[in-house]
């Protein structure tokens, strides 16, 4: 009756995590899984940027930005 009420309240499950462990060790449908594993961010795909790039990078911006407000006053 107990793995009834632990089945029907996932509330329950957490506050015995240890059974849910247990539980899905014995699962035959879980061992019969195939299994891989997949590692997406093992390489970056963004390129790191440099620091002193970055800040030349943002103060261009700035500096646009700047330009802009003041043209249109």
């Amino acid at each position: 009756m107990r793995h009834a009420q632990t089945a029907l309240n996932p509330f329950t499950m957490m506050t015995d995590p240890e059974s849910i462990l247990q539980a899905m060790e014995r699962s035959d449908r879980l061992n019969r899984l195939q299994r891989h594993v997949c590692r997406p961010l093992d390489r970056p795909l963004i390129p790191k940027v440099k620091a002193s790039e970055l800040a030349a990078y943002d103060r261009e911006i700035d500096l646009s930005a700047d330009e802009e407000v003041d043209g249109e006053i």
